[in-house]
């Protein structure tokens, strides 16, 4: 038995319609939303009263998705620190090819978006950079140049 593909990468949000806009501007289609409650949520997810809301992000070519998820029960934790640098152990990063960086970025920071860093090249391959974006996570770009 192998795995088939990669479905999809949750991120719990606070603010669903501010994240689905930033994903949105970012270049993703919403595939839909669905209200989250019931057993089968608590068993999954191993809480207890889960109620959320979730939406359903898909990249344009359709072969990756991203979940924003908005809990309302149980309470949302809070990660410690609140923006972890790159280096804290665990997922909290998501990268996307884009065509042209620096508009990407301008169009991202009216969403909140903040470089960690700067826009960089890497050789005469790649321009990279990482954004903090919704819920506090980074968000990489990379523009092919070669």
């Amino acid at each position: 038995m192998t795995v088939q593909r990669m479905d999809n990468v949750a991120v719990v949000v606070d603010d669903l319609d501010a994240a689905v806009a930033f994903f949105t501007e970012l270049g993703l289609e919403l595939e839909g939303k669905a209200q989250i409650e019931g057993l089968y949520a608590d068993r999954t997810v191993g809480l207890d009263g889960v109620r959320s809301d979730i939406a359903m992000m898909r990249t344009p070519d359709g072969h990756s998705k991203l979940e924003l998820t908005k809990y309302h029960t149980p309470a949302v934790s809070e990660a410690e620190p609140r923006n972890p640098p790159p280096n804290t152990l665990g997922l909290h990063r998501v990268m996307f090819a884009v065509d042209d960086i620096d508009d990407t970025v301008a169009r991202l920071r009216a969403h909140g978006a903040e470089l960690l860093g700067e826009v960089a090249q890497y050789e005469n391959i790649f321009r990279l950079c990482n954004l903090r974006g919704p819920a506090g996570i980074i968000v990489a770009l990379a523009e092919q140049i070669a």
